[in-house]
């Protein structure tokens, strides 16, 4: 790590998360004085991109090399008002929480209160979205059923491909003129609206080189002033590359990262998307240019090294937009999970590893910060020494890289109906979830609480907790003669409140469609210019809208319970189940025992619960797969939690698997925190029988000690697990390396451990940014010492 790069890397980490008040401003400023009278939508929308960009600060830091920021300085966080507007009770509590807090200084406050609050309450997306729903629908998700993605957020859960790095902004204009010139006036009927979206197109598209051209001014006015010759030539230097991108294709290793850059703040900046937008396979994307000027001479390894860091502070400037209520709870993080996905295979089906995967993995190592995230997709195809080399990363405790199913992937994708090659162009973004990068709009709908819906069933559709009869009347625990009628009272149940969940997704996705259309978006994703269609509308070649289910360890283990205890054993009624759960096993100690200790738990490989993960699986696949949303979106599965597992077992009472009234459910497809006891072989033979190519994703984490990796054959047997795992269609895994001693005392001197990061979910996080209940369930997570 050169000088340069210690000091931005410290001035990263130093920097106070903040809120902005910028952007609302300036969007509110657009919306009360800049709209033209018969302006559409997408014109309206790419105006608004316009001014803000024509308007914000210019931040260049002190010795970087990739300029822009989101925000008028690093981690000053921007609010979008037009989707959500931040009550001041909101920013109180940002200002004020323990975690995840983001501060708000008097001047902020005061353009909230007298501007922004006052022309945006009752005008924002989010009030549009809570009118909309039904009493139904507000029931189940006050009780903790579901949670809802675009309740604070906007669509964009998407990943760049190969487009944005081999055409400018000047290139893409041409398209789009090619598109307005082709549009049929007589036959298509949405030829008008076509027409007013690729304006809008057009736009922004000049918007972002007018942008790139006012930090040219910046850069040229510093150059001016800069006594260094060093660094006066960087800044001359760095003017010119951002006179030719994003106007221009790149042509060097420092236009590519700049040009994404640019591209990068367009898409934040425009809205506040689910999961950053993000570069997807990095690796082959940098080595053509690596590769030409190295050979040229032009470029050295030293040079673009230091040009890789520089762009990896710019990730960890961004903390995700601020989130308050239920949508903190599902995703309590300031990642906001740009993930850099490298190694996988060529659009021919070859080994795609090349040097730039391993110049990055060192990248990776060595910045050691939380964003970007980082994964390596690892085919049969792919070198031994390159998983042995993620391996050694993951060893050091960061939680980075986690390791993906590139043989998996493809076999998803293409199911879907992807083609193959567009498919091996693909990858995952954000925590585990699949697509066909640069072609798709894929978008992530909500969580969906697993566990909740086998509560509800002991109570006939009564949620105790709000004394609201919110499902369907499936009968009263005496009325369960059999498991088959308890499962199929759980199928009813699960797909009752899918069918609420799908209705209020439909329509959401309406009011995005009609209300909030993403013109800069939609340049960069095949096929919306051809298309002349938004990214929200449909535009994109492929459309996949994705429901994450939650808790697949504690449904599977407690069906388990009662599968044995009641049904098969008979040694207990269910209505005595019921009461001691009602009761937290208050009094109940023996029967907590056998439920912890003397029932069959997932993660053992063991079919008496495995059995039943299948059965959750099948249920919960069959009842979201094959509905269509209103852009033609195929509704698919995922299993991930992010940190909503948390929240949801907050939401629930004590459960047949032993769980505590209040305690996380479990995460991904991870086991019950402890309950696995036969060693990560067991664990990844259980998570395997179900089948991972019918979903979007599934997320496996393991807990190593750090004991374990003393010995020189570790990597090599860790990596045979990966290898072993993805034979098995296994779609991700990933490690904690460290032991729950360190974590405890961690937690009572977190002054001590102040760089201590751990792997949450799909994601790694500082250990002292997590609430103590999400600090409780790591630590509970089993520790395996062995292989």
């Amino acid at each position: 790590m050169t000088p340069r790069i210690e000091k931005l890397r410290e001035q990263s980490l130093n920097a106070i998360n903040s809120i902005s008040a910028e952007r609302g401003l300036l969007i509110t400023e657009f919306y009360k004085n800049h709209i033209a009278f018969g302006d559409s939508i997408p014109v309206q929308r790419a105006k608004s991109f316009e001014y803000i960009l024509a308007n914000k600060t210019i931040c260049i830091n002190d010795l970087e090399l990739i300029v822009g920021e989101r925000g008028p300085a690093p981690k000053a966080t921007p609010t979008y008002p037009e989707i959500t507007v931040h009550s001041l009770q909101d920013l109180d509590i940002l200002n004020t929480r323990e975690k995840v807090w983001f501060r708000v200084d008097d001047e902020t406050r005061k353009a909230f209160e007298e501007t922004i609050i006052p022309f945006w309450k009752g005008k924002s997306n989010r009030d549009r979205i809570m009118q909309a729903m039904t009493g139904e629908w507000h029931d189940a998700y006050e009780s903790g059923i579901f949670t809802e993605f675009m309740e604070q957020r906007a669509p964009g859960h998407t990943v760049a491909g190969y487009k944005i790095f081999q055409k400018g902004m000047i290139d893409i204009i041409a398209d789009i003129e090619e598109s307005m010139a082709s549009l049929d006036w007589v036959n298509d009927p949405q030829a008008f609206d076509k027409m007013e979206e690729l304006k809008g197109m057009k736009i922004v598209a000049n918007a972002i080189m007018m942008f790139a051209n006012r930090h040219a001014d910046k850069l040229e006015e510093l150059a001016k002033a800069e006594k260094d010759e060093a660094r006066k030539a960087e800044l001359i230097e760095m003017a010119c590359v951002c006179r030719r991108v994003p106007a221009h294709a790149p042509q060097t290793f420092h236009e590519v990262l700049q040009h994404y850059w640019f591209v990068h703040l367009g898409v934040v900046t425009e809205l506040n998307p689910w999961d950053s937008f993000n570069p997807g396979r990095l690796d082959q994307h940098l080595y053509p240019f690596y590769q030409k000027e190295t050979e040229a001479g032009t470029l050295t390894r030293y040079q673009a090294v230091e040009l890789l860091e520089s762009f990896w502070v710019k990730f960890n400037n961004h903390p995700a937009p601020p989130k308050v209520g239920i949508t903190a709870l599902e995703s309590n993080t300031y990642t906001d999970f740009a993930l850099i996905n490298l190694g996988g295979l060529k659009p021919d089906g070859t080994d795609a590893v090349n040097e730039m995967s391993f110049i990055l993995l060192d990248v990776i190592e060595e910045m050691r910060l939380l964003q970007p995230s980082s994964m390596v997709q690892l085919s049969r195809l792919n070198p031994d020494s390159f998983i042995d080399r993620a391996v050694k990363i993951t060893k050091t405790g960061f939680g980075q890289p986690s390791i993906f199913n590139t043989d998996a992937i493809v076999k998803e994708l293409t199911a879907q109906g992807k083609s193959v090659e567009d498919a091996r162009n693909g990858g995952a973004s954000g925590c585990v979830e699949s697509g066909a990068f640069g072609t798709e709009s894929y978008i992530l709908c909500g969580y969906f609480n697993l566990p909740k819906i086998l509560e509800l069933i002991l109570h006939d559709g009564l949620d105790t907790r709000t004394g609201k009869q919110i499902g369907l009347h499936t009968g009263k625990p005496e009325a369960f003669k059999t498991y088959a009628d308890l499962l199929a009272a759980f199928k009813a149940q699960v797909e009752h409140f899918l069918r609420i969940k799908i209705i209020g997704n439909n329509t959401i996705e309406k009011i995005f469609m009609t209300h909030i259309p993403t013109p800069f978006l939609s340049l960069i994703i095949d096929d919306c210019v051809a298309k002349g269609m938004d990214y929200i509308i449909g535009g994109s070649r492929y459309n996949t809208n994705y429901i994450q289910g939650v808790g697949m360890g504690t449904i599977t283990d407690a069906l388990t319970a009662l599968k044995k205890h009641v049904f098969e054993e008979h040694a207990i009624s269910l209505n005595d189940m019921v009461d001691m759960l009602e009761n937290d096993f208050s009094g109940a100690d023996e029967w907590l025992y056998k439920l912890l200790y003397k029932t069959p738990k997932y993660g053992n490989d063991d079919d008496a619960a495995d059995d039943q993960l299948v059965d959750v699986f099948n249920i919960y696949h069959d009842a979201v797969n094959g509905h269509t949303s209103p852009r033609g979106a195929a509704y698919r599965i995922n299993l991930l939690p992010t940190t909503c597992h948390v929240y949801f077992g907050s939401v629930m009472h004590a459960s047949a698997d032993g769980r505590r009234s209040g305690v996380p459910v479990s995460e991904g497809i991870s086991p019950v925190q402890g309950a696995d006891k036969n060693g990560p072989t067991s664990v990844v033979k259980s998570a395997a029988k179900i089948d991972h190519l019918r979903t979007g994703g599934t997320l496996l984490n393991q807990k190593f000690t750090p004991g374990f990796f003393e010995g020189e054959t570790a990597i090599r047997k860790v990596s045979s697990l990966v290898r072993s795992y993805f034979r098995m269609d296994g779609h991700h895994i990933q490690f904690n390396v460290v032991n729950a001693a360190t974590l405890r005392d961690a937690q009572k001197h977190p002054e001590k451990y102040r760089n201590l990061i751990v792997r949450v979910a799909g994601y790694s996080d500082y250990f002292n940014d997590l609430g103590l209940d999400l600090q409780n369930e790591i630590i509970n997570r089993t520790e395996h010492e062995g292989l």
